[in-house]
């Protein structure tokens, strides 16, 4: 599922080529943010003085030796897919979308998520990765087929891994989001499970997994998260306002 890295940071248990490096953020890192933030926040929306998750992701830059500052995006729970060929000079650019692709060495892929699904993937030679948030709105968007859509790579060639998510344990959600995903493919109503009148317990990992063997990517590890249970990480349903955002990134080398 994963290994720990000093226990601050999560890193991707799966079959990727060496060239492809992953890796994602913890609020345990030394980084600037004050309570209710502490100490990692990297989101620039969150209620946090923007100044602050700015210098956060500098620290992010130097300490883990990126190749090059993320490419972050502007997320809208959306399936808008952007393409970087480019390694970046800055990170003050931030394109609207909800899912990045690279084909170019050295260009860092990063997606924010704080109970949405972060879902990495990769070709099997490596060529190429991804990265995609993938909450609810998304996945029901289709925001994971127009990112795997937008690869050069066949489905069947591809790797993907799922990243910290809220899990199915603590995720209620209302009727309407049951049906909008039955409306699309009724094998999803395995992903939800009855709790009050009118509410369900959804299970984010079921979907993905779904829509990507659907596509026909059968290599897919990870799960098993529970962003909202899990202290290192941060959850909005836990937390509310006060929740920062921590980051998936993927880069080939």
């Amino acid at each position: 599922m994963e290994r720990l890295s000093s226990g601050v940071l999560i890193v991707p248990d799966w079959p990727a080529p060496p060239s492809v490096r992953a890796f994602v953020t913890t609020r345990q890192l030394p980084g600037n943010s004050l309570p209710p933030y502490d100490a990692f926040n990297l989101g620039l929306r969150t209620g946090e003085d923007p100044a602050v998750a700015r210098a956060n992701r500098e620290l992010l830059l130097r300490a883990f030796g990126l190749p090059s500052p993320p490419r972050w995006l502007h997320q809208v729970h959306g399936d808008l897919v952007e393409t970087f060929d480019a390694v970046a000079d800055t990170n003050d650019v931030e394109p609207q979308a909800d899912a990045a692709v690279t084909h170019t060495p050295g260009v860092v892929l990063a997606i924010l998520t704080a109970d949405c699904l972060p879902v990495l993937l990769c070709a099997n030679d490596g060529a190429e990765v991804a990265a995609v948030h993938a909450g609810w709105h998304g996945l029901a968007a289709g925001v994971i087929e127009a990112c795997v859509g937008r690869l050069r790579t066949s489905p069947a060639e591809l790797i993907a891994w799922l990243g910290p998510a809220i899990g199915p344990a603590s995720y209620e959600v209302g009727d309407e989001v049951r049906a909008t995903f039955i409306a699309h493919d009724h094998v999803a109503s395995a992903a939800f499970s009855p709790t009050r009148p009118g509410h369900w317990l959804c299970d984010l990992y079921t979907l993905a997994r779904q829509r990507l063997q659907a596509l026909g990517i059968a290599n897919v590890h990870g799960g098993g998260f529970d962003t909202r249970t899990d202290e290192r990480l941060y959850s909005y349903r836990r937390d509310g306002a006060n929740s920062g955002r921590f980051a998936s990134l993927i880069w080939i080398t």
